[in-house]
């Protein structure tokens, strides 16, 4: 649909911001260092970019951090085993996102050279880069006007036209009025438009006074920019219900296994579960053992909540042959997603 008012985007004020509140972000080249000739790397910004889907800042540092010290550059990345990439994923969650990562590596090497392409057009054809992704590193690295929107973004713009329906049915509308806004420095404009959203034009406190596009802003020239954007009818999420066993040996070493190399959490670590289903049933359990019932683990994933029994026993090791064996304090070096680690915490092996 289209916008009802749709006012440019002052892009010389929001960037006049930026020189002067520009976040410090371990992947980002500083508006004064741009200047000087300093140029984003695209690994760095694609591998923050990849990070940051569905992840916040603050829980995405450390994890950028440890990424760029184990593997440097693209071709380290590339050459790395998938599992110690998914081991170090591992608490990001959307572990897609690392079996994409680390096969476009793989593919920057492989099909280009090492370097990675300068459009959003030709970044597309690598595996697990999107029309967001591709846009972001295209204008940050390479500043090709193209508009970069993000779900901050989403939000600025929903209250700077002052939107009167959800987001998602007027996106066309607000990346064409973004897109009329792209000046030269598409990166830093990029980036601007990405710190006004997480720090001025923030979910719960719009600070419109400081705010570089106050001027043009229809929800607060209405005074009240929290009411947007308005929030689309959500679905109820349905709910699937099953059960977890941890089985350790009589020298308290744990099974663990890997998940299906296809699928939720696939190529992960695991302890052994049923099938989840929307009815618990009664549990079928790997070996006969004395099982124990410690309690339940809830587990919401994007499109459903998860509802787990745990239970644990001492067991033989013989005929567990799938897995392996794990002492307690190797675990934390295992591959294991956050709902795994939820369970082994619910018997006291946290």
């Amino acid at each position: 649909m289209p916008l009802a008012n749709p006012h440019p985007i002052d892009s010389a004020a929001v960037l006049a911001w930026y020189d002067r509140h520009a976040r410090d972000l371990p992947w980002r080249v500083s508006p004064a260092d741009r200047r000087q000739g300093i140029r984003p790397d695209p690994y760095r910004v694609w591998l923050s970019e990849v990070m940051l889907q569905q992840t916040t800042v603050a829980a995405v540092k450390a994890y950028f951090v440890r990424f760029t010290t184990l593997w440097p550059g693209v071709q380290d990345l590339a050459a790395a085993p998938l599992d110690a990439v998914l081991r170090e994923w591992a608490g990001l969650g959307y572990y897609a996102r690392a079996r994409n990562l680390h096969a476009c590596a793989q593919a920057v090497m492989c099909d280009h050279g090492g370097v990675f392409p300068d459009t959003a057009a030709s970044l597309q054809s690598l595996p697990g880069i999107g029309a967001y992704t591709s846009a972001a590193i295209a204008a940050i690295c390479f500043d090709e006007r193209v508009a970069v929107l993000d779900g901050n973004l989403d939000r600025v713009l929903a209250r700077y036209y002052a939107l009167d329906v959800p987001v998602r049915e007027a996106k066309d509308a607000l990346l064409g009025a973004l897109q009329l806004a792209v000046p030269e420095q598409a990166g830093d404009f990029a980036q601007a438009m990405m710190d006004l959203g997480a720090t001025i034009c923030a979910p719960r406190a719009a600070m419109c006074l400081v705010c570089p596009l106050h001027d043009g802003c229809e929800a607060r020239q209405q005074g009240e920019p929290s009411r947007y954007p308005i929030k689309p009818v959500k679905a109820r999420r349905p709910v699937r219900k099953g059960h977890a066993f941890v089985m350790r040996d009589t020298a308290g070493d744990v099974y663990l296994q890997s998940r299906p190399a296809k699928g939720l959490l696939a190529g992960m670590t695991e302890v052994p579960t049923s099938d989840w289903g929307g009815a618990l049933g009664e549990p079928d359990f790997p070996v006969e053992a004395d099982w124990r019932r410690h309690g339940q683990v809830i587990h919401v994933f994007t499109h459903f909540r998860l509802e787990l029994e745990v239970w644990s026993a001492v067991v033989a090791p013989e005929g567990l042959d799938a897995g392996w064996w794990t002492p307690p304090e190797a675990l934390k070096g295992e591959a294991l997603p956050t709902l795994f680690r939820k369970v082994l915490a619910e018997v006291g092996l946290g």
